[in-house]
C-alpha cells in the first residue's frame, strides 16, 4: 500500500515572504528578516491551499520566487523518488520529476526516504534522499545532474534512515553523510555534481545537517556530530576551527550574531573569533 502525504501552505503573508532556500531558511537557523509575518497561524482561517503528494515526505519545503519545491518517496520500498514544484500563490503543480533510488532505502517506520530537505542557489535546486541519491534540477525541472552517492560510497548508510539536509554556498553543494560504517562530508560542484573536496568524518551515527555562518567577510559551513563541531571553508573543505568537547547527533546547530548554539549538555554557546581561533 502506498502512503500519501500532503503539502499545506497557510497565511497570505507567508506566500509573499522572501526566498527560503534551505532547511530552516537562508542561514539554516529558522530566522527570517521579512517584516509583518504572522506570529500565529490558524489552519481553519488561513489555509491558502492544500495539495496531495504521491508519497511520503518529511522534508521541509523550500521557496524560490513564486515557486515552492518539495520531495517525497513512493513505492513498497520507497524506491521511487519525487521532486515536485508548486506555485506559491495557488498551489498549482508546475512540474514533477521522478527517479529510481540507486542506494539503500531501508528506513525506520517513523521516518522515510524523503527526510532530508532540498536546497537552492536561486538558479537550481538540489535534493538528496536517505538513499544518498542527489539530484540537481533547474527551476523548470530540467535535469542538471544526478549523483548516486550510495553507489560511490555504499558503506555510508544505516538501517533507520539518513536525514541530513543540504546547503549550497558559492557554487558548492555540501552533503554531510555520516554513519557508523563510513562518514564523510563532500563538497559537490553545483554545476556538475562532482567532488570538489571530500572530508573523512567520524564513523558514528549522525543525523544533523550542515549550517551556514558568517565569519567576517566569508561564510563558513558548520558540521556537528557527537565528536564536536567543525567549521570549514565551503570552497575548499579547509578546516578553520574545531570544538572537540562534544556535540549533537540528531538536532542541528543554530547561529545568531556570530554565536553558535550547540544543543549539547543543555545548550552550549560558542563564540568563535574572526581569526579562526578555537571558539570560547
Amino acid at each position: 500500500m502506498q502512503l500519501a502525504g500532503s503539502l499545506l501552505l497557510a497565511g497570505c503573508a507567508a506566500v509573499q515572504a522572501g526566498d527560503w532556500p534551505h532547511f530552516r531558511g537562508p542561514f539554516c537557523n529558522g530566522i527570517s528578516d521579512e517584516a509583518g509575518l504572522p506570529s500565529v497561524l490558524d489552519a481553519n482561517k488561513e489555509l491558502a491551499w492544500k495539495s496531495e503528494l504521491p508519497g511520503r515526505g518529511l522534508s521541509s519545503p523550500i521557496v524560490v520566487g513564486d515557486r515552492v519545491f518539495v520531495t517525497c518517496s513512493s513505492g513498497l520500498k520507497q524506491q521511487r523518488l519525487h521532486v515536485i514544484c508548486f506555485r506559491t500563490t495557488d498551489g498549482s503543480k508546475l512540474w514533477e520529476r521522478q527517479f529510481w533510488a540507486t542506494g539503500r532505502t531501508m528506513c525506520q517506520p517513523k521516518t522515510c526516504v524523503a527526510a532530508p530537505t532540498p536546497a537552492s542557489d536561486g538558479k537550481n535546486i538540489v535534493a538528496i534522499f536517505s538513499s544518498n541519491d542527489a539530484v540537481c534540477l533547474d527551476l523548470d525541472g530540467n535535469l542538471v545532474w544526478f549523483r548516486g552517492l550510495g553507489r560511490d560510497y555504499p558503506n555510508a548508510s544505516n538501517s533507520v534512515g539518513m536525514s541530513s539536509s543540504l546547503v549550497v554556498v558559492n557554487g558548492v553543494v555540501v552533503a554531510q553523510v555520516e554513519s557508523e560504517s563510513e562518514g564523510f562530508t563532500a563538497g559537490l560542484d553545483a554545476q556538475s555534481g562532482l567532488n570538489r573536496w571530500k572530508l573523512e568524518r567520524p564513523r558514528k551515527a549522525n543525523w544533523t545537517s550542515p549550517v551556514l555562518m558568517k565569519s567576517g567577510n566569508q561564510q563558513l559551513v558548520l558540521l556537528a556530530s557527537s565528536s564536536g563541531v567543525a567549521a570549514i571553508e565551503p570552497a575548499t573543505g579547509k578546516n578553520v576551527w574545531n570544538y572537540s568537547e562534544g556535540g549533537p547527533s540528531i538536532p542541528s546547530l543554530a547561529t545568531s550574531d556570530g554565536v553558535v548554539i550547540v544543543p549539547f549538555h543543555g545548550l552550549t554557546a560558542l563564540e568563535p573569533g574572526l581569526s579562526g581561533e578555537k571558539p570560547k
